[in-house]
């Protein structure tokens, strides 16, 4: 077995030290991806120490991008982005298109040609999906109006960065990049001649359609179609290596059949693939193998920053920065509050989008090997990248003490209660019939919810299969209880059917102080996060000791886990279900008759009677008695 193993070595430093200083940076509620890039910084070639080999590094990091993108496409929905379609798609285009100005004039200002300040700006314009998302889960505001709007504002970035990475190449040539219009790919060298600027483009747009062509008529019976063969053979392993060879596949073959990126492959496989009603599945069973390649993608990153370049580019850091985390969150917020939305809204939309991430390291890479970024403009986008990844936090703690101050200043602006859903028939802003009370209504989530008058009543957190169950049978026995619940469509239903709802996250101090513990007779976590519902228990001991809390869990360690922080009962679902199972089987065992025996099978004694029989003696018998 050979000695040198640069793969092996390259994997194991790059996802040792990601582990390690992610946690770190997790410790002290920083994003973990910090820590990847400079897990990546530390072993690259500008830090001393041991060197990972950058090659490999970069084809790893290829397997990310392609996971990565497909990922995206898996989770893409095109009913959310319609939903808020009024709002995203201009408010995305036009913060893209204020972004990249405010970069081309940077790059102008640092005496780089156009082209290179086209793809400067680009890069500066659009946010991280994982940091992005990951804030928005951190705050429980995914499934809240303002989370569909900065989520859905984020797909229109990633399709935009998308339409990028496909035009780039071929116009590279036009921006003073390298020469993309003679040599194109085609099958025989007699087809090799100069195509003109506008040639390549236009072959390229037309490889563009032939792939999008034959995913929609192709792809999208036979990918679904192979899934339900493997599900029906009932092996998770086949199904997993299932997904997998669909998402590399589909991204190698359409870079090699049609000439587009991996990226652009992998992301519409995802978008295929979700159309599936095993696609909750394929994303669950591919998220490990994704998780693992993301982090070696930005360890890769990492290993192409230079970190002297803090010392030698420090106002050009700084300016690329401002453009980041104060223009484009301004041009963010201005677009927001145009569209007559809260102040509130406003900012935690500009706070989402104060970040760079993935698709910036992308499309720097691809600026760099068309020779039309310099390598400085990549540093200066990797170090504005890892700085307002770690200042997002602060911009998102900064945004909520400002709310208070920007809506006595200011106003909320259009009221919430005033404001439809934002969906396919409704524009942002339309005015509609005030609901008969502000029960029913949307309630915002600026400052505190208002508390609870009940007594002795039950706290139920979370209203999903299990939590709807539970307030089901208390409304049955007439018991007093309420919700804690920050899901907009289950809020909107349980004021419909006049339940009592805290609205937010009941680990929020301030939300579960509103559901009035002090006065409660029990707790129930109807919710699956045992680490969150760890948190809900500690905070209800320490408002009511006498509180009787009632958990779920689903491993017996999370059993010991909520316990131990005071639980009094903990169900297991499995073992509810297992012993239910065990249950029907005795009952069925001891209530139906044995078969009769057979010729070989000894008789019982005369005076023994079998179970199941019945004597002509017995009380019980149904023989009508003369």
């Amino acid at each position: 077995m050979p000695h040198e193993t640069p793969l092996i070595a390259t994997i194991v430093a790059g996802l040792g030290l990601a582990f390690i200083l992610g946690a770190l940076a997790n410790r002290f509620r920083i994003p973990p991806l910090v820590g990847y890039l400079i897990a990546g910084v530390l072993v690259g070639p500008n830090t001393p120490g041991f060197v990972a080999d950058q090659e490999l590094a970069l084809e790893l990091a290829e397997i990310g991008v392609i996971l990565l993108m497909f990922g995206v496409g898996l989770h893409f929905s095109l009913k959310d982005l319609l939903s808020v379609r009024a709002i995203a798609v201009p408010g995305a285009v036009v913060q893209i298109g204020f972004a990249t100005l405010l970069g081309w004039g940077l790059a102008w200002m640092l005496g780089w040609t156009p082209g290179a300040g086209l793809v400067f700006g680009l890069a500066l314009s659009v946010a991280s999906t994982v940091v992005l998302l990951k804030a928005l889960q951190d705050r429980r505001m995914i499934e809240t109006e303002r989370g569909r709007i900065a989520v859905g504002w984020l797909i229109v970035e990633d399709l935009a960065m998308v339409l990028a990475l496909v035009i780039l190449p071929a116009i590279a040539g036009l921006l003073g990049g390298a020469d993309g219009t003679t040599g194109h790919d085609l099958p025989s060298p007699l087809f090799q001649f100069d195509y003109g600027v506008w040639g390549v483009l236009g072959v390229t747009l037309a490889k563009v359609v032939a792939f999008v062509a034959v995913m929609l008529v192709v792809g999208r019976r036979i990918i679904p179609w192979l899934l339900h063969y493997v599900a029906h053979t009932g092996s998770r392993e086949l199904f997993r290596l299932a997904v997998l060879a669909i998402a590399l596949g589909v991204a190698f073959g359409a870079a090699k059949l049609f000439g587009v990126s991996l990226a652009l492959g992998a992301f519409f496989a995802g978008m295929i693939m979700s159309e599936s009603p095993l696609s909750h599945r394929a994303a669950e069973e591919s998220l490990p193998l994704r998780d693992a390649f993301s982090v070696l993608f930005f360890v890769s990153v990492g290993m192409l920053f230079d970190p002297t370049s803090l010392l030698r580019e420090t106002w050009p850091i700084l300016a690329t920065l401002f453009i980041i985390v104060i223009g484009k969150s301004a041009a963010a917020f201005l677009i927001v509050i145009a569209f007559r939305y809260p102040i509130g809204t406003a900012l935690i939309i500009s706070a989402s989008l104060a970040q760079i991430g993935e698709f910036s390291f992308i499309l720097a890479e691809l600026g760099v090997g068309l020779g039309l970024l310099p390598e400085q403009g990549r540093d200066l986008i990797l170090a504005g990248a890892i700085l307002s990844i770690v200042l997002n936090p602060l911009v998102f703690a900064a945004v909520e003490r400002l709310k208070p101050w920007a809506e006595s200043r200011f106003g909320k602006g259009t009221a919430a209660a005033e404001i439809k859903a934002a969906g396919p028939a409704t524009e942002a802003g339309v005015l509609a019939t005030p609901a008969p009370s502000a029960k029913s209504a949307r309630k915002e989530e600026d400052g505190p919810p208002p508390p609870t008058t009940l007594t002795n009543h039950t706290i139920l957190i979370g209203y999903g299969r299990v939590g709807s169950l539970v307030g089901e049978s208390l409304s049955k026995a007439r018991l007093p209880f309420l919700v804690i619940e920050d899901g907009d469509k289950t809020i909107a239903k349980l004021h419909a059917d006049g339940v009592e709802v805290v609205e937010g996250n009941a680990a929020n101090a301030q939300v579960f102080a509103a559901a009035n513990p002090t006065g409660a007779k029990r707790l129930v976590l109807a919710i699956p996060n045992a680490f969150e519902a760890g948190q809900v228990i500690l905070r209800a001991r320490a408002a009511n000791p006498s509180i009787v809390v009632i958990a779920r869990a689903h491993f017996d360690a999370e059993v010991e886990h909520l316990k131990g922080l005071g639980a009094d009962t903990v169900i297991m679902g499995e073992r509810e279900i297992a012993r239910g199972i065990v249950e029907l089987i005795v009952d069925e065992t001891v209530k139906s008759p044995q078969p009769p025996l057979s010729d070989e099978e000894p008789s019982p004694p005369a005076n023994e009677d079998r179970p199941g029989d019945r004597s002509k003696n017995d009380p019980d018998d149904s023989t009508p008695q003369s």
